[in-house]
């Protein structure tokens, strides 16, 4: 068997990053970062590109793809760190009005956590009573807690999606990495040359790509047991990726001009909002 992307899942996966490059490159990311809030006149161009609609029959106003597809995309969102309830919007698109056109914004709580929450046009689910996070952890998501902390897992295909973001982090966190082994020179050569760094790298290469073969698995087959190992893998690559990336540039990492600590905040909050570890741990016990 042979398992890669079509040429129009190429085209489709290309056509998002450079739609996401002309329209939300850094400018726009560190804009956000200050608190510009959410983008709306963004998420309606997504919405006419046919990212909320991806999945919905032609029929219905919608694309008229699949959920690999819809991987693919997602993907791309989180490698560009997109800010907003992307997740939930998208799969509102085929019940809630506008939400397929980025009319609507859409939220829904998630382990106890409502991402979102006042810029939201509608909010599914029940978020009476939830306060705001007066520091958020990532400084693109705001957050308001649920009353109780009770945390409830997911639907299966929210956490492969926020499982393909992570995936999509990991991925720009390594290329980052590899870009700045390749430049930064310390005692006459490239950091790239010293055994450790060549180490980080190779091991965030491995954890990007065995995370992204689970993930586009878990997307084709939809096996809950398959969702639960890629939500562990590309966790780990996005966190873990992103405390590489760090160690990589040094001091320069930690500075809040550069955008490695935003993927490594971003990745710690998908990690919560996507499910809890324990849970996808015991649901491949489980399995065994």
């Amino acid at each position: 068997m042979h398992f890669q992307l079509t040429e129009e899942q190429r085209a489709l996966r290309d056509g998002t990053r450079a739609l996401l490059a002309g329209r939300f490159g850094r400018d726009a990311l560190r804009a956000a970062v200050d608190g510009a809030g959410l983008d709306r006149e963004l998420w309606r161009e997504l919405g006419a590109a046919g990212l909320f609609g991806l999945c919905l029959p032609e029929e219905s106003g919608g694309v008229g793809l699949g959920l690999a597809e819809a991987v693919l995309v997602f993907e791309e969102c989180g490698r560009a760190l997109v800010p907003g309830p992307l997740v939930a919007t998208f799969l509102a698109a085929g019940e809630v009005e506008g939400a397929a056109t980025g009319e609507t914004v859409v939220t829904t709580p998630y382990n106890g956590l409502v991402p979102w929450l006042d810029a939201a046009d509608v909010a599914l689910g029940d978020t009476a009573g939830a306060e705001p996070l007066s520091a958020p952890v990532d400084p693109l998501t705001p957050l308001h807690r649920l009353p109780g902390g009770e945390r409830t897992r997911p639907p299966w295909r929210a956490t492969l999606l926020y499982a393909a973001e992570q995936l999509g982090s990991a991925g720009r966190t390594l290329d980052m990495a590899v870009q700045h082994a390749r430049e930064r020179e310390q005692f006459g050569q490239p950091v790239g040359a010293f055994q450790a760094v060549k180490h980080l790298c190779a091991e965030m290469l491995v954890r990007v790509e065995v995370a992204r073969a689970a993930v586009y698995a878990a997307a084709v087959t939809g096996d809950p047991v398959e969702v639960a190992a890629a939500e562990l893998l590309a966790d780990q690559a996005a966190v873990q990726g992103a405390r590489d990336c760090l160690q990589v540039h040094g001091g320069m990492g930690f500075t809040w001009e550069g955008d490695v600590h935003l993927h490594l905040k971003r990745a710690w909050t998908r990690a919560e909002l996507g499910g809890r570890a324990r849970d996808a741990e015991e649901a491949l016990a489980a399995s065994l």
